[in-house]
C-alpha cells in the first residue's frame, strides 16, 4: 500500500511548480483569442487543384486584395485556409469572393462568420457566468453531499478542497494553451471555454469517488484509527478505479486528436491535459489536502 498522504510534500511541490508555471504562462503570454472573443471576420475555403502554399495566400491578401492584416492558417490534412481580418459588409465580401476566384480557379468557400463587438461582449459575459455557476453549484453540492461525514472533517472543508482540486485541474491547462498559443498560435474559443468547463466536471467527479470512500470508511470506523490513515486507505482503495476510468477517456481522445479536424485540436489538447491532472490531483492532492483540515487529535 503506497504511503500516499505521508509524502504529501513532494506532491504539493510538484504541484506548486506546475501551478507557478501556467501562471507564468498566462501573465507574460497571454491568450491567443480566436473570433468568437474578438471582432472580425472568419473565412473559410479551400482551392485544392491550384495547391495553394499558405505563403501564395499571404500575397494574395496582402498584394491582391490589400488586407495586410489577415491572420491566415492552413489545415494541412483537408487544404482548408482559414483567414480572419476586420468586419466586412456583404458586397465586399462578394468583391473579395471574386478577386481570389480569378487567382484560384477552384476556390470553394466553406464558410464565412461574423463576430460583433456586442456578440463578443455577451460570449464572454456568458463564459464568466458559467465559470462562477459550476463553482457554487459544486460547493453547495459536496457541502450537502458530505453533511453525514462532518467529523472529524467538517463538511464545507470537502467543499473547499475540491474547488482548490478545480482551480488546480483548470490552471495547468489554461497554462499549456497560453503556451500554445504563443508557440504555435492556438487559439482559445468557445470550444475551449466548453473543455475548461469539462474538465472542472471530470475533477470534480474523481475527486467525490475518493470522497466518498473516505466517508463510507469513516461511518464503519467510528473512531477508532487515525483520519490520515483512513484517508490513505481509502485513497488506495480507489486508485485503480480512478486510473482505469480516465485512461478509457485518455484513450479516446487521443483518437480523436490524430484521426479528427484541426478545430477540435485545442478542445482536445485542454482535456488530456485537464483529465490526465485530473487523476494526479484526485490522489496525490486532494486527499493529502484534506488529512491536513482534520484536528490534531483527530490525526493521531
Amino acid at each position: 500500500m503506497l504511503n500516499i498522504v505521508g509524502h504529501k510534500k513532494i506532491w504539493f511541490a510538484i504541484s506548486g511548480t506546475l501551478i507557478i508555471l501556467a501562471v507564468c504562462a498566462m501573465i507574460f503570454f497571454g491568450f491567443k483569442q480566436s473570433i468568437d472573443f474578438q471582432s472580425g471576420m472568419q473565412w473559410e475555403f479551400t482551392a485544392i487543384a491550384d495547391h495553394p502554399s499558405l505563403a501564395d495566400m499571404q500575397n494574395i491578401f496582402a498584394n491582391n486584395l490589400g488586407i495586410s492584416n489577415a491572420q491566415i492558417s492552413l489545415d494541412a490534412a483537408s487544404q482548408t485556409f482559414i483567414v480572419r481580418f476586420g468586419l466586412i459588409d456583404e458586397a465586399t465580401h462578394q468583391k473579395l469572393e471574386t478577386a481570389i476566384k480569378n487567382q484560384l480557379p477552384s476556390f470553394h468557400e466553406l464558410g464565412f462568420y461574423t463576430t460583433s463587438p456586442s456578440t463578443v461582449a455577451s460570449l464572454r459575459q456568458k463564459s464568466i457566468i458559467a465559470f462562477l455557476l459550476v463553482i457554487i453549484g459544486i460547493s453547495l453540492y459536496i457541502a450537502y453531499a458530505f453533511r453525514k461525514a462532518s467529523r472529524p472533517v467538517s463538511s464545507w472543508k470537502y467543499g473547499f478542497v475540491a474547488l482548490f482540486t478545480l482551480f488546480h485541474d483548470v490552471v495547468i491547462p489554461a497554462g499549456v494553451l497560453a503556451l500554445l498559443g504563443h508557440l504555435q498560435g492556438v487559439e482559445i474559443d468557445s470550444n475551449a471555454v466548453v473543455a475548461l468547463l469539462v474538465v472542472m466536471g471530470f475533477s470534480v467527479h474523481d475527486t467525490i469517488v475518493v470522497f466518498d470512500r473516505i466517508r463510507e470508511n469513516l461511518l464503519l470506523d467510528r473512531g477508532r484509527t487515525a483520519f490520515k490513515t483512513i484517508v490513505n486507505n481509502s485513497v488506495n482503495q480507489t486508485m485503480a478505479r480512478s486510473i482505469n476510468t480516465s485512461l478509457t477517456l485518455i484513450l479516446v481522445l487521443l483518437a480523436l486528436y490524430f484521426a479528427g479536424p484541426a478545430s477540435l485540436h485545442a478542445f482536445v489538447i485542454i482535456l488530456l491535459v485537464g483529465v490526465t491532472t485530473g487523476i494526479y490531483s484526485s490522489i496525490f492532492i486532494a486527499s493529502p489536502i484534506l488529512s491536513l483540515a482534520a484536528p490534531k487529535e483527530a490525526k493521531r
